[in-house]
């Protein structure tokens, strides 16, 4: 199969950095205010992230984490996303977007992030490797495997469809797999874990009504 993927960049996701960021909700509450964060950060050993997501943290374990209202902690309420990947797709409708200098800059600032690895050019089936990967992390600490597992290309601006999974716990969804960056730069793709409260939508979809699994699963990860 042909290289569909300029670049990947991604850092592994492993069961410790799915437990600490499974555990963010029923966490101690931690105020808004920048001293209470700031102080909250350095006790994680975390980060702020400005340049890969705006207003986002940098993990202990070197994921990028945003959430609804900048403020995870406690937040029983809130959606969050741990990006453990990121993609930049070939346009295979041919747009100019696929030769923009300006986004193999922004590239760059994930592949350089440390312990990060890269790949270019790429193809469609590291890209799934890399969400295997995660998903055997995820697997391993919830000690359930995923309850839907299918390809899709709802969640993306442009690139091949990939595999999306979800697990739910008592209250919240994880949703594993591919979403639109939402960011400065468009036309990338984040690999992520979205952490999102069930209420965001009605019940799990069947597994065979492809339609309605697109439409929750787009309830639960779209900003």
């Amino acid at each position: 199969m042909p290289t569909r993927v300029h670049v990947l960049a991604h850092r592994p996701l492993t069961p410790a950095a799915v437990a600490e960021f499974v555990a963010l909700p029923t966490a101690s509450p931690v105020g808004d205010d920048v001293e209470a964060l700031d102080a909250e950060l350095a006790r994680r050993e975390w980060d702020w992230e400005h340049d890969l997501v705006r207003d986002s943290f940098r993990t202990g374990h070197g994921h990028v984490l945003c959430s609804d209202g900048r403020n995870p902690f406690g937040q029983a309420d809130v959606r969050s996303f741990l990006v453990f990947g990121e993609l930049y797709p070939v346009d295979e409708h041919g747009g100019s977007t696929t030769t923009e200098p300006w986004l193999r800059e922004y590239m760059d600032l994930w592949r350089q992030a440390t312990g990060w690895e890269s790949y270019e050019p790429s193809t469609e089936q590291e890209c799934e490797a890399t969400l295997a990967g995660a998903a055997r992390a995820v697997t391993e600490h919830l000690g359930a495997a995923p309850e839907r597992t299918f390809v899709s290309d709802a969640a993306v601006v442009t690139g091949p469809p990939m595999t999306h999974r979800v697990w739910r716990t008592s209250t919240h969804a994880l949703v594993l797999g591919p979403a639109a960056d939402n960011g400065p730069y468009g036309y990338l793709t984040h690999l992520r874990l979205s952490l999102t409260p069930l209420t965001c939508a009605p019940e799990l979809p069947p597994a065979a009504d492809e339609n309605a699994l697109e439409a929750w699963i787009s309830a639960h990860i779209d900003w």
